[in-house]
């Protein structure tokens, strides 16, 4: 069932009101005071739309209110019945130390058609749109997928562009990128647009590689079905408490491997509002008595994909 198009103006406005209230906090060293700013205003904004919406991937458990949690109603209970992601500060260092790309990201679709991911790590691999189906798997090697891409882009590896969240864990995939030519866009944090960086030929990135957070990669998916792309993806899961956590919300193989269409089904609406200026959207822009925003928006049913500026009142 499709998600009628007059909810993204709705959707968009929870993103804005969000990204404003974390764009109070930037550069003041406050990476926590501005999650909760935007997380205080995406709750408010949410619970004015008609609707029966659960938030199936938050920022924690229940016992970790006032977060978004997991499982959190949202909504005036009434209405049609959403499936919520939010993320609402991807890049809380970003806003901390006002920095570009830190935004306010939600995915939206029907009950039952988000992959329930904990709040765990994942293994994320995603290439962007017009290339041969299967082309990327998490059981190749790095060298086997850079191959790969290389001849259905008709490309030698020095000619390929890596996105890769710098991180000690990642060293072993940045020494086989390096032996083989490949140039590396390091990013310190933000792998939610990272990932969607793969969709755009102008950020010069041909595939995204690396182990980041379960519910960005999500969110990052439900993006990049509605851009044609493909990502896979598996949870990492260190510890039994964490396998107990993945358990309780549905998690039955914890070595399973996801594409797409098995974490975001049916229709879905994802928007993202800049906080600081960034690769994808500008950030928020002080007009004195309102602000200026810009929302990166797309909705996979009716193939929208533009970027929304709005003035709203502080």
């Amino acid at each position: 069932m499709l998600i009628d198009a007059k909810y993204i103006h709705h959707f968009v406005k929870v993103t804005e009101r969000a990204a404003y209230g974390a764009s109070l906090f930037r550069g003041k060293d406050d990476k926590i005071a501005a999650d909760q700013a935007a997380v205080d205003e995406m709750r408010r904004q949410l619970n004015t739309i008609h609707m029966k919406g659960k938030i199936v991937i938050g920022e924690g458990e229940m016992d970790e209110a006032p977060m978004l949690y997991i499982g959190e109603e949202v909504g005036n209970r009434s209405g049609e019945d959403f499936d919520i992601a939010v993320d609402p500060l991807e890049g809380t260092n970003f806003t901390a130390k006002n920095l570009p790309n830190a935004l306010s990201v939600m995915a939206i679709t029907r009950k039952g058609n988000l992959l329930n991911a904990p709040d765990t790590y994942m293994e994320k691999i995603a290439v962007g749109p017009g290339l041969p189906k299967n082309l990327i798997d998490l059981d190749f090697s790095v060298k086997k997928n850079i191959e790969r891409l290389s001849e259905a882009k008709k490309k030698s590896p020095k000619e390929i562009t890596a996105c890769v969240l710098k991180r000690p864990r990642h060293n072993s995939i940045i020494e086989t990128l390096n032996k083989m030519g490949v140039k590396i866009n390091f990013i310190s944090d933000g792998d939610v647009s990272g990932v969607i960086s793969v969709a755009y030929p102008k950020s010069n990135i041909d595939i995204y590689l690396g182990t980041g957070g379960a519910p960005e990669g999500v969110l990052a998916a439900s993006a990049l079905k509605c851009l044609g792309c493909q990502m896979q993806t598996r949870l990492v899961l260190q510890n039994d408490d964490e396998i107990m956590r993945a358990k309780k919300i549905g998690i039955k193989d914890s070595k399973k491997k996801y594409n797409i269409d098995d974490m975001v089904g049916g229709d879905v609406i994802f928007c993202a509002t800049g906080v600081t200026d960034g690769d994808l959207v500008k950030g928020i822009k002080d007009l004195g008595e309102s602000v200026r925003t810009e929302t990166f928006v797309l909705h996979e049913s009716t193939k929208t994909n533009k970027i929304v500026t709005n003035t709203i009142k502080k």
